[in-house]
């Protein structure tokens, strides 16, 4: 189940952006978001986004800036 893997993916790397989940188990961002929400309600994920710069300069994928961390 990818439940599962997920769970032991995160708790091997401790941090992995969003865009790195969804390539790893080959599903889209917006379908490791749902799977990720069953961790993130149980209090095992949660969910660190990160900034782009403000002079808008930065042209960088927003799944790329979506951090999700295994809490022990």
């Amino acid at each position: 189940m990818i439940l599962s893997e997920l769970k032991s993916y995160l708790i091997k790397n401790k941090r992995a952006s969003l865009i790195d989940l969804a390539h790893h188990f080959d599903v889209a961002p917006d379908a490791m978001k749902g799977m990720l929400v069953h961790w993130i309600r149980k209090g095992k994920v949660t969910h660190l986004e990160g900034n782009t710069c403000q002079k808008g300069c930065c042209q960088c994928d927003p799944s790329h800036l979506e951090i999700y961390e295994w809490v022990e």
